[in-house]
């Protein structure tokens, strides 16, 4: 199944490759693509599990899907990870 989710938090391309590194190791997830422009995630899965796995992999980076909570403990989550991608993608530079 292919699945696209609106998620919080989205701001350039180091939050881009740290959600595209994090969900390629999920079991069962493949062709992540994640824009930052329009706040989206989409990926292929197989089940209804792998989904769910998805969406906590991806609140627990901080980056929670549109209409949930999104307090300041996530939001701090997100800069964290944002940061992590930048210099990973530097060192792939």
């Amino acid at each position: 199944m292919k699945t696209t989710i609106e998620i919080q938090n989205l701001k350039c391309g180091g939050c881009e490759a740290t959600i595209i590194n994090k969900l390629s190791g999920l079991n069962n997830v493949e062709e992540v693509l994640v824009n930052h422009e329009n706040g989206s995630v989409t990926f292929k899965h197989n089940t209804s599990d792998d989904l769910d796995n998805v969406k906590k992999t991806l609140t627990k980076l901080g980056y929670p899907q549109v209409g949930e909570q999104n307090k300041l403990p996530t939001k701090a989550k997100s800069y964290i990870s944002c940061a992590v991608g930048r210099m990973n993608k530097q060192d792939l530079n």
